[in-house]
């Protein structure tokens, strides 16, 4: 394997010194439609080259046009515009960030989705996440990019279960062109309900008008042809940074909002606070908030909800960011059957995320009656039980957050480098040939800041005094490792800098993706040997080939993450170490049965087969049908099944066991008074006994343990998917294109855990209680949050079946004013695409009953699944060099998941957070050609300044895709988005 590996390098790096480099459309006949506009087009999505712009597969591309409408500095923000697409890492994610930015199409998850560069493969983009990167891409460069409906595993292989995403270059550039870009985002703070909470408690409250959020960009690149006009070289690079934005600049994310039953606004937190929140776990408690206290000067007092800690000031809405680009395409044809082409890519993304500040998350600990940081009330307090009297110690647990010490940092910077090099041409008449090799590697380096050491903050609470009188710790091994007593019992006294230095520890980690591919293909024409339909005037398409691919990951951790001693990770952090190959046979075929005949303008059949053996999880066959049916030049209709797989990758089969929070509510934690509450027989099912019952401390903050890990033994996903529609091109208006294309995705064998919450829930309710319940494991107190000895059991594995259905509609229209009789004023465009979401149905365990998230948000169906979404843009190309755009998103209304009638789902609802509105956003743009070679543009998103949505962790729990009491990566959290661009070329 490694004379192979090194066989690729060697061949990768001579492509790339010879200089005559790019990376051509080798794996996709793509239609010839141009794509300046979001539109509707149709691909083959095949390997078998046509001179039809026609296909089975339906795909909405984005040109490069209307990127700059948008005005956007991130990919991610152009693909998570579009109605396919949902929620996936991206730049407003602090909490829970892998530093990447990712499509997840339908819903389905990243890992479903395949991104491709020039119908080539995009590696994992980080060890922490291994969905492929969007900051890989280099926006100036990207001359449009095609979104592909369905499973198309025959043509690409594993993971094209949603679709597929690919990002086409312009990499037949020649001359020069530059753009500059700044943008930011404008809010006016004027939601009083909310103002009104944070003022309550004393919370700063931000500025009327803030300005924030500042990015600017530079890009350039130079294409040069060869002098003989045989080749091509286009390089680029580009620079952008982009600053923070806290929680606390907006009214309705300056505390963590809770809703009442009667629908009034509060603001929450965590309970792990300054002063620190003190638990005796020796008290025979009859409430859950006996023997829960405050540290209040020297002396303890009931813990309130109003003691809770407000880590908003230290969140970051917005990650700050800095990323570096640069690589190179290019070709040259030596004659009609050796064309070489290679591909270089290079990017250095460094991201920083921030929440608040680390400390004692309800560990327990052991204190002695005597110890000298308890004043005598407190030890009074805390020692006066039969248990304490016995032993002399207090059994306590400690949330104290460490407000001296900042934020918590996670310090993600990701390198990436892609090579390719390639051979292609023509064979003989009718006959050509593709064969390349791809490297792409992508470097982790994290670095996690102002954690806290478990283990040194026991040596630190574990006090004495010396004979001089002077606090020290009691352990001299701890002493002249620096250790420095941690007096957090005494809210009057402050917290020495000795200590902090001693407890705050870093964490560290490092690792890598690397992927290789080798592939071969070739294609013809059969017509030329007699296989050809009589009502046909074209013959039968085909193309074969292989294909080797090998990915492997490694991700490497420091003791303090894997021992688990970092408090502020709810849990070991394992490294991982992994890798696979496959080994593929593929065929396409395609077969026009009818052409140019009455009622048949065009009748076709294709069909695909792969074959794949894997190295880790075996042999799988995956394959294409379909047809279509022209019966004018005006309308063809089409229909596809697609058979995908999607194989475990290393992290899913290898990554150790651990605890993380992934439970976000605990039903029998806080009052079992409530209205609501579940029983006593319901909580024993959880595992709570009849003496803890009522007696368990709630998490304010809904974060949870689960336990989560790899399993070797996964086998790979399958799905089937179908797609069925219709185009419409009618020759009387013939710049109008209408499409309609019904989808049905089902995947079965999913790999995942159950689902935390929804092991819960059925436990709760007797579902299945013989399978559910032994998931749960609480701890002696019943906690499920206090240490990590209570936990969910939530690992990998093969579990049920998910299927989505829906319809896409996309519209085209381009009017000439002239047309209608308005004269020397230019043409409109329109544009039109939407989604109507039909179900999305989960089955957890094979025979369990399913649930529908359709139009449905929370806890188990995650992020909003809206049954409607569309964006509708207009454009007025005006004869005076000038060009102005209004577009309009539409999200519908969603409903919080426990208003569900189904079992699963159901639950009781605050009122005020039962339902999502419908939203609208409007977004203007405008460019003016100044010059020849001088373009100014500008333009604002969300013209209106319209707030998100509230959304509390009352409803998803500790989420990482709720950020500021709202879906942020769903919608326009910041406010208004103003840009700004100039672009010359020459």
């Amino acid at each position: 394997m490694k004379g192979f590996e090194s066989r690729i390098r060697q061949s990768l790096l001579t492509g790339a010194a010879l200089g005559v480099c790019a990376l051509t459309m080798s794996t996709t006949a793509y239609a010839a439609a141009a794509a300046d506009d979001l539109q509707e087009i149709v691909i083959t999505g095949s390997r078998i080259k046509t001179d039809s712009s026609a296909g089975i597969s339906p795909v909405t591309s984005v040109g490069s046009e209307e990127i700059k409408l948008q005005g956007a500095t991130r990919i991610e923000d152009v693909i998570n515009n579009l109605p396919q697409a949902f929620a996936g890492q991206g730049s407003m994610i602090s909490n829970g960030s892998s530093g990447t930015a990712t499509v997840n199409l339908r819903d389905l998850g990243a890992s479903r989705t395949l991104v491709l560069v020039n119908g080539h493969r995009m590696p994992a983009g980080s060890p922490l996440n291994p969905a492929a990167d969007l900051n890989e891409i280099p926006e100036a460069l990207v001359k449009r990019v095609d979104v592909l409906t369905g499973g198309a595993s025959a043509v690409y292989g594993a993971d094209a279960v949603a679709g597929v995403v690919n990002f086409v270059m312009d990499d037949n550039f020649e001359g020069a062109k530059a753009d500059i870009s700044y943008s930011f985002y404008q809010h006016n703070n004027d939601a009083t309900k909310f103002q009104n909470a944070v003022k309550a408690r004393n919370f700063g409250l931000p500025e009327d008008d803030v300005t924030d959020g500042f990015t600017r960009t530079y890009s350039g690149v130079l294409g040069v042809n060869t002098p003989d006009g045989k080749g091509n070289i286009t390089v680029y690079a580009d620079y952008r940074k982009t600053m923070a934005v806290t929680q606390d600049k907006r009214d309705y994310s300056a505390c963590a909002i809770s809703v009442s039953a009667k629908g009034a606004y509060s603001c929450g937190g965590s309970g792990t606070t300054a002063p620190a929140q003190i638990i005796d776990n020796n008290i025979d408690a009859k409430s859950p908030n006996s023997g829960d206290y405050i540290v209040s000067g020297t002396s303890l007092r009931d813990y309130t909800s109003a003691d809770a800690f407000n880590y908003a000031p230290y969140n970051y809405y917005q990650r700050p960011d800095q990323r570096y680009s640069a690589g190179f395409f290019g070709h040259y044809d030596f004659n009609p059957h050796v064309q070489v082409y290679t591909e270089f890519m290079f990017h250095d993304d460094h991201t920083v995320a921030q929440i608040a500040p680390s400390g004692i998350f309800g560990q327990e600990f052991t204190i002695a009656c005597n110890s000298p940081l308890l004043s005598a009330s407190e030890s009074s307090l805390l020692c006066g039980n039969a248990i304490s009297a016995k032993t002399g110690t207090a059994d306590v647990s400690i949330l104290r957050r460490n407000v001296e010490g900042g934020g918590r940092i996670d310090d993600l910077r990701h390198t990436s480098y892609r090579e390719l090099v390639g051979l292609k041409g023509d064979l003989w008449d009718g006959w050509s040939y593709d064969a390349y090799a791809q490297r792409s590697t992508v470097i982790l380096s994290e670095t996690y800041k102002n954690d806290f050491s478990l283990a040194r903050t026991a040596e630190a609470l574990n006090a004495t005094t010396d004979s001089s009188g002077k606090l020290v710790c009691a352990n001299s091994a701890a002493v002249a490792a620096g250790c420095v007593p941690y007096n957090i019992f005494s809210s009057s006294t402050a917290i020495d800098p000795a200590a902090l230095s001693y407890l705050q520890t870093p964490g560290f980690k490092e690792g890598s993706t690397v992927q290789d591919v080798v592939d071969v293909s070739i294609s013809g024409d059969l017509g030329r040997y007699g296989f050809q339909s009589p009502l046909a005037s074209h013959g039968v398409g085909i193309a074969f080939g292989t294909e080797y691919r090998r990915e492997e990951l490694t991700l490497k951790v420091d003791q303090e993450f894997d021992s688990g001693d970092l408090a502020g990770q709810g849990g070991p952090t394992h490294g991982v170490a992994g890798a696979y190959d496959v080994r593929e046979a593929f065929m396409e075929v395609k077969i026009p049965l009818v052409q140019d005949k009455p009622f048949v303008k065009d009748l076709n059949l294709e069909g695909g087969y792969r074959y794949s053996d894997y190295s880790t999880s075996g042999k799988t066959d995956t394959y294409k049908v379909g047809g279509e049916w022209a019966p004018t030049s005006d309308v063809r209709f089409r229909a596809g099944f697609n058979h995908a797989v999607r194989a475990p990758n290393v992290v899913e089969l290898f990554t150790p066991s651990g605890v993380a929070l992934g439970l976000s509510n605990d039903p029998c934690a806080g009052d079992m008074t409530a209205k609501g509450a579940p029983t006593a027989a319901q909580c024993a099912n959880t595992g709570v006994t009849a003496a803890q019952y009522g007696r368990i401390t709630a998490n304010p903050a809904g974060q949870y343990n689960d336990l989560e890990g790899g399993n070797p033994n996964l086998q790979p996903e399958s799905a089937d998917t179908l797609t069925v529609g219709a185009v419409i091109t009618p020759t009387f208006l013939p710049d109008l294109t209408f499409s309609a294309d019904y989808f049905n995705i089902k995947i079965d064998g999913l790999i995942s855990g159950i689902g935390a919450d929804l092991i819960m829930t059925n436990c709760l309710t007797g579902v299945n209680t013989s399978f559910y319940c032994p998931l749960i494991k609480r701890s002696a107190t019943g906690s499920l949050w206090l240490g990590t000895t209570g936990y969910v059991t939530n690992t990998n594995q093969n579990t049920g079946s998910e299927e989505t259905s829906g319809i896409d509609f996309n519209t085209n229209y381009r009017l000439d004013l002239a047309d209608i009789g308005i004269e020397k004023l230019g043409a409109l465009n329109f544009n039109f695409t939407g989604t109507y979401l039909i179900d999305f149905v989960t089955q957890a365990l094979p025979g369990s009953d399913g649930y529908d998230c359709a139009g449905l948000y929370g806890a188990t169906c995650s992020t909003p699944l809206p049954v409607w979404r569309h964006k509708v843009r207009m454009t007025w190309e005006t004869p005076w060099d000038a060009t102005m755009s209004v577009n309009w998103r539409h999200i519908s209304g969603a409903d919080w998941e426990r208003t569900s009638s189904n079992a699963t789902l159901n639950g009781s609802v605050i009122p005020g957070l039962a339902h999502i509105d419908s939203y609208d956003y409007f977004d203007f743009s405008a460019s003016y050609q100044v010059s020849d070679w001088l373009t100014l543009s500008g333009g604002v998103n969300n013209v209106f300044d319209k707030d998100p949505p509230l959304v509390t962790t009352q409803v998803n729990g500790n989420s990482s895709f709720i950020n500021g009491n709202t879906y942020s990566q769903v919608y326009d959290s910041l406010g208004r988005y103003f840009f700004f661009q100039a672009s010359a070329k020459f």
